[in-house]
């Protein structure tokens, strides 16, 4: 099974019972719940419409209704039937919820809560975990609580803003569209009034954020990211860098996005990651000093070297 197609089938399982949930939801809405383009929602619920048995037609498993730019479930092959979980995807999905509930301003934490509480009544909490524990910096998390009141209160936001690619800190102006919690990290999602664009923004990264008593305004062609294939995505501007990292380097796959990381046993890494601007690249590679060895490209470590080179005084 392709990554692609394991990302897409959980959300396909989902879109039946949450069109339940939601008879004549907008596309719309319903694409930003899932957190992918219309096109992309319009594509799966074409899939499940296809859905059918032997000898029959499309619709005699999945059907559903379209009117204008909503859509309802008509047909649901016995999906609104109650979830029946096992022990272990019980202590799975609260482990997953526990987690969630202990991020400040990232949700409605008194929903989790009740879901916790839901699923621990119906498996028998004395089978699941008694919780755990998530470290969070402080900082985050105010962040996190201020940019959820911004959403609440429908503000724009001022931030400062550190862009770690191009090691540069900028204040921008932004609309607050969603908060985002993807592969461990906090997002903001929002539209970026000086690039023009919807952007996202790493919750770690925001050094300060003052709400504006302006609403916010992301204008009507603002759409949310569509992060079924990941969140970062090839540019044909970028280049490629494989980096072998010492143990006293990891942080850099965990602190940049990486394509890859391969761990490796002396607790070290091999990472590939994308990149824009050579100097950029250059200096992080001479900043981690003799705990990096450049892999490829050739180019790459040609340019290293001449820069190091020349700062000994040697070119």
């Amino acid at each position: 099974m392709t990554a692609a197609i394991s990302a897409r089938l959980p959300r396909l399982l989902s879109l039946v019972p949450y069109l339940l949930a939601h008879p004549g939801v907008r596309v719309e809405q319903a694409a930003a719940d899932f957190g992918i383009s219309e096109k992309q929602l319009r594509r799966d619920l074409e899939l499940l419409w296809m859905c059918g048995l032997p000898g029959y037609g499309p619709g005699d498993l999945v059907d559903l209704q379209f009117s204008g730019d909503t859509v309802t479930v008509t047909e649901d092959a016995g999906m609104r039937r109650p979830l029946r979980l096992t022990t272990a995807e019980a202590t799975a999905l609260l482990v997953a919820l526990r987690a969630l509930a202990e991020v400040p301003g990232m949700v409605d934490t008194d929903a989790v809560r009740r879901a916790v509480a839901k699923i621990e009544s119906a498996v028998g909490a004395a089978e699941l975990p008694a919780g755990i524990a998530v470290d969070i910096p402080a900082r985050e998390e105010a962040t996190s609580t201020a940019v959820r009141a911004a959403l609440d209160h429908r503000r724009a936001l001022r931030i400062r803003y550190y862009t770690a690619s191009r090691e540069v800190v900028a204040d921008r102006v932004v609309d607050p569209m969603r908060l985002l919690l993807v592969e461990g990290r906090g997002y903001l999602e929002a539209w970026c009034r000086s690039a023009g664009g919807v952007r996202l923004f790493r919750l770690d990264r925001i050094d300060e954020l003052e709400e504006l008593p302006e609403p916010a305004a992301a204008p009507p062609t603002a759409r949310p990211t569509d992060l079924s294939a990941g969140l970062f995505r090839p540019a044909p501007e970028q280049r490629e860098a494989t980096l072998l990292l010492t143990p006293e380097a990891r942080w850099v796959g965990e602190y940049y996005p990486v394509d890859e990381l391969v761990e490796l046993p002396d607790g070290g890494a091999e990472v590939r990651m994308r990149y824009t601007d050579d100097g950029w690249m250059v200096r992080l590679v001479l900043g981690l000093g003799g705990r990096v060895r450049v892999l490829s490209p050739p180019t790459l470590r040609e340019a290293v070297v001449q820069r190091a080179t020349a700062a000994l005084g040697g070119g």
